[in-house]
């Protein structure tokens, strides 16, 4: 028979062998301690609203902290390097766009990160169409008369977007090739500086996102012209697509979860399962719908294709506007 510092000495031995099984294997065991959520924006964007909603639902449902972690600037080149370089263990995600899973591979000849090569990816989260704001001091009230406005007046209205390559950058260069028009760009280290200024006055124009400055409008501080969908949001049936006046026109932002390349595939999926179950509380999807946000989920290889189909679709974009950045 065993003694007791026999079965305590065994207990241990095979409590250090199940902890690296338990992280491989999913079990109740990950996660044991906070997982950070990095966003490549300043807090009170679109982006940092709906990835701090998903992260309280998260922590709700795990009974662990989950945290929003804002690394903003360069458009979104020094977050997705650092989630890039941390370690593969499930605790460090980031929570990006089309502007760094798609746009930066085709707009910067040397990036320090590859979005297939360096990350694993675990949910395409959601999506939504970007609204045209204009300021009210702008003589316009709708795209049409945008659009004869800035033939008439080129370069005398400004565009303020979340940074170059953003997906308001890249919805202004697809608009001004599909109308012939010419708007100055000033790039801001994210939406909400950049809104910031657009209510100011300090320039004419924006895309941004309706849960961003929505309120604006409805305030009156901000005239919406447009939604850059194919369709009219089924949130905002008041509101006109740009392809009404523009026929082709078609941008939507969407939000996509991943982490650094080597993950366990049982993280990977209980990662996948957590984000689904928190996107699918009635509360949280009925508060994105009312903001034109659309709820997507899906697995993290229906992710994967989707990421490698956008860098196409993008590339092609840049290509045709002719941007580069060193």
């Amino acid at each position: 028979m065993m003694t007791a510092i026999e079965r305590f000495t065994i207990a241990v031995a095979f409590a250090a062998a199940s902890a690296p099984l338990a992280a491989q294997t999913g079990s109740p065991a990950y996660p044991s301690k906070v997982i950070r959520v990095v966003v490549p924006y300043p807090p009170g964007a679109g982006t940092d609203l709906h990835a701090r909603a998903l992260a309280q639902k998260m922590t709700e449902n795990l009974g662990q902290a989950v945290i929003v972690d804002n690394r903003s600037g360069a458009n979104g080149i020094p977050a997705m390097e650092l989630v890039a370089k941390s370690p593969p263990d499930g605790y460090t995600l980031v929570y990006a766009l089309p502007a760094q899973y798609a746009v930066n591979p085709a707009l910067y000849p040397r990036l320090p990160y590859d979005p297939v090569r360096d990350f694993d990816p675990v949910m395409l989260v959601v999506r939504t169409p970007l609204v045209l704001f204009a300021h009210p001091s702008v003589p316009v009230r709708s795209i049409k008369e945008l659009i004869e406005l800035a033939r008439a007046q080129a370069d005398a209205l400004t565009l303020a977007s979340a940074g170059n390559g953003s997906a308001g950058h890249l919805s202004l260069e697809m608009f001004k090739l599909m109308s012939g028009t010419r708007i100055l760009h000033v790039p801001y280290k994210g939406a909400a500086p950049s809104m910031v200024d657009l209510i100011a006055g300090h320039a004419q124009l924006s895309f941004l996102a309706w849960s961003t400055a929505g309120g604006y409008a409805k305030a009156g501080k901000l005239r919406a012209l447009g939604v850059t969908s194919a369709r009219r949001a089924a949130a905002l049936p008041d509101l006109p697509s740009i392809a009404e006046t523009l026929p082709g026109y078609d941008i939507s932002n969407w939000y996509g979860a991943a982490g650094p390349k080597g993950m366990p595939k049982p993280v990977i999926a209980r990662l996948n399962a957590e984000i689904g179950r928190a996107l699918n509380t009635p509360e949280l999807r009925q508060g994105f719908e009312r903001e034109a946000i659309e709820p997507i989920g899906g697995t993290p290889e229906a992710f994967g294709d989707y990421i490698k189909s956008e860098m196409v679709k993008w590339g092609k974009l840049v290509k045709a506007s002719g941007l580069k950045i060193d």
